[in-house]
């Protein structure tokens, strides 16, 4: 009797290891789990298009990550997208002159924002904006406009 009590004590741990390790593995891909827990600075930049960009989004520099979108709002006069990001403050060499293009990782990943380092001597600091950007490319809007230009090419 005393070794079916331990064979069920040690299953029970295991199953429990396991819904763990899975619950880890969902805050992970979901992208709820906390970034950073030190300071971070805001940053802004304007998109014609922001895509499927989300809340919590990477933000990354030459592939790493240095942040998190932080919000997605609509200017209701110029009818762009303004995205706030959340930058870690060890990253606060970044040229004020960067550019922010919004990527996809892989063909049907997530979207992220990818920041191309300039080349000034001044520095983003809390609240700046970045000028210079690149909206989202949709696929639908690329498979439509090649199919359009098919059809009038026949």
């Amino acid at each position: 009797m005393q070794h079916s009590k331990t064979q069920d004590t040690l299953v029970g741990l295991f199953v429990a290891i396991g819904i763990a390790a899975l619950f880890y593995m969902a805050l992970q891909i979901s992208n709820l789990g906390s970034y950073s827990n030190g300071d971070s600075f805001t940053v802004s930049a304007r998109f014609q298009n922001s895509g499927g960009l989300k809340v919590k989004s990477p933000v990354s520099v030459a592939g790493v990550k240095v942040g998190r979108v932080s919000s997605i709002t609509l200017d209701k006069e110029s009818h762009e997208a303004v995205v706030e990001m959340q930058i870690d403050a060890q990253y606060n060499n970044l040229p004020d002159d960067s550019s922010a293009s919004i990527y996809t990782a892989g063909l049907l990943g997530e979207q992220y924002i990818s920041l191309d380092p300039g080349a000034s001597d001044d520095y983003l600091k809390n609240k700046s904006s970045i000028d210079i950007t690149s909206s989202a490319i949709v696929l639908e809007e690329m498979i439509g406009k090649f199919m359009m230009n098919k059809a009038e090419g026949k």
